[in-house]
């Protein structure tokens, strides 16, 4: 039987306002409320992690886990920056493929600024990731977003992020 939360998200997936592939991620409660408490933990330094899920032929992308990584930046540079070392990367790579799924994109948090991706995140990212950003003020989570680059790494777009757990069907980026 289809809940109601499953035909928001087959409405959501339908839409596309320029007939490119839609830009959807669904992530349960668990995964969000995962990422808000590593914000949370790691404040008042950046955290950072992968989301480890499906590609769909659609282009939406659904997280099945966290893998949370350490910042491996020098401790006076970690309240605006994070390193992910490539062995890192590699580990969930790893990870991801012996459970047969993919690394579909990263997190990480923003202390006491917005969540929305900086310069340095655009210069760093890679297309077809979502990339999943926690604001975190004074030590609470309170936004959580997702972007997408476009394919020509000019610029992130909004990414609908759905959450599909424990009947609360919260749509954000709406």
């Amino acid at each position: 039987m289809e809940s109601l939360g499953d035909t928001k998200i087959k409405k959501l997936r339908l839409q596309s306002t320029s007939g490119n592939l839609l830009r959807m991620i669904e992530l349960n409660d668990e995964i969000i409320t995962q990422i808000e408490a590593h914000g949370e933990r790691d404040y008042p330094h950046e955290c950072g992690g992968m989301l480890i899920g499906h590609f769909h032929a659609d282009g939406a992308k659904s997280v099945m886990e966290t893998f949370p990584l350490e910042n491996a930046r020098d401790e006076a540079d970690r309240h605006d920056r994070i390193l992910i070392l490539p062995k890192d990367v590699m580990r969930a790579e790893r990870y991801a493929r012996e459970k047969k799924l993919d690394v579909v994109g990263y997190y990480h948090s923003h202390p006491d600024d917005l969540a929305v991706p900086s310069q340095y995140d655009l210069d760093h990212a890679l297309p077809v990731w979502s990339y999943v950003i926690v604001s975190v003020e004074k030590g609470k989570a309170v936004d959580v977003r997702s972007w997408q680059m476009e394919n020509d790494r000019t610029r992130f777009n909004d990414e609908t992020l759905v959450s599909t757990g424990s009947g609360s069907d919260r749509a954000f980026n709406t």
